[in-house]
């Protein structure tokens, strides 16, 4: 039996009224959210004691050539994208090769088919490099970039190679690589606080901790081994605070000394149960073997 036509017409007119009430339903937005064609992005690390950010707009190549093209060769760019890039360094930095005071600055690049200048210049805040004036430079670094396999879709900014007293800056997007060698001064900022607080009243020093850092910079040895003493005093199985005291030995050049507190070590290693023990028993043993 056929649905009357009037019928019809009702359900088909109560459909769109519905329709229509559920989008009437649905708010329009106060304000409208897009995808960045180049989204920001903030870089915090720590090199050493030195605390390093960066704050930057990252471009894509979306199948362009864009440096030696929309951003030609010879000319000052803004090294990302929007505003020009910013660093801060929380302490005095070696930015390839030049002394740059701790500070917030901006970070320009000059491209080149076969050599890159990186800038860093006092005038942090600015929006791309239109207003860039090479009289507020406080560094330039002429650096070889290196070819990378496969192609960087994204401007990526990282800081990678990190040691206490150095770091590398890599610039990388397509094909190319720019690395900046950095480089701080942790002895200068540490030694002053560590000879404070050992020659204070305060009854928990940090034996162990302040003789590694002086052996490791292969400063005030005979000073570090003393240290080291104390700690071993305080925990005299510390099998890891023997190895340690080892090293410090082996630096000081007394090979006799130093094979024979890593046999201690050694020895209090093997009794252990966990993975600890088979690690201590390899470092004392090449550590052996590097005295011969």
């Amino acid at each position: 039996m056929m649905t009357p036509p009037l019928r019809s017409g009702f359900l088909l007119f109560a459909g769109f009224a519905l329709a229509g009430t559920v989008a009437a339903q649905t708010p329009p937005p106060s304000k409208l959210q897009f995808p960045a064609p180049s989204p920001a992005c903030t870089l915090k690390q720590r090199v050493g004691l030195t605390d390093i950010e960066i704050v930057y707009s990252r471009p894509g190549l979306k199948g362009r050539v864009v440096v030696g093209k929309i951003d030609p060769y010879g000319q000052v760019w803004r090294t990302g994208a929007n505003a020009a890039t910013r660093i801060t360094f929380g302490t005095p930095v070696n930015f390839g090769g030049t002394e740059v005071p701790a500070g917030t600055y901006g970070l320009f690049t000059i491209p080149g088919e076969s050599e890159w200048t990186v800038i860093l210049n006092k005038i942090a805040n600015q929006w791309g490099a239109y207003q860039y004036n090479a009289k507020d430079d406080v560094a330039r670094v002429t650096v070889t970039p290196v070819k990378v396999d496969p192609p960087v879709e994204t401007f990526t900014i990282d800081i990678n190679d990190i040691r206490d007293e150095s770091a590398t800056l890599n610039l990388t997007w397509a094909d190319w690589r720019v690395p900046v060698k950095l480089g701080v001064d942790v002895v200068a900022i540490l030694e002053p606080q560590i000879e404070a607080l050992m020659a204070s009243d305060n009854p928990k020093k940090p034996y162990a901790q302040a003789a590694m850092f002086y052996g490791d910079h292969n400063i005030h040895l005979q000073q570090a081994a003393a240290w080291m003493d104390a700690a071993i005093a305080a925990q005299p199985d510390a099998y890891y605070l023997l190895y340690h005291k080892a090293v410090i030995l082996a630096k000081m050049g007394d090979q006799a000394g130093a094979e024979t507190t890593a046999r201690q070590s050694m020895a209090l290693a093997a009794k252990q149960t966990g993975p600890e023990k088979d690690e201590y028993i390899r470092l004392n043993e090449a550590l052996i073997a590097g005295l011969h």
